[in-house]
């Protein structure tokens, strides 16, 4: 079985019962499960209650992250 960042995320999550997401515009690339490297021109990151980044929460796609967590990316929030 593959790696799932996302799937990561989520059970990392479940230790933090107040958190929310930042955009950073900053270029970023990940690869995906081909080996490609898929270049953004940003990427999200978690951060706890306390405004702290959240280790392992940096990603490039809500709509994956919003699927993992099984609700809608309207129901994110995002500062």
């Amino acid at each position: 079985m593959a790696f799932n960042h996302y799937a990561k995320i989520k059970r990392i999550l479940e230790n933090y019962p107040v958190w929310y997401i930042k955009r950073i515009n900053q270029p970023t690339k990940s690869k995906n499960f081909k080996g490609e490297t898929i270049y953004y021109d940003h990427y999200y990151r978690i951060y706890d209650e306390f405004d702290q980044p959240i280790k392992y929460c940096k990603f490039q796609q809500l709509d994956r992250l919003a699927s993992v967590l099984k609700v809608p990316v309207e129901k994110l929030i995002i500062k």
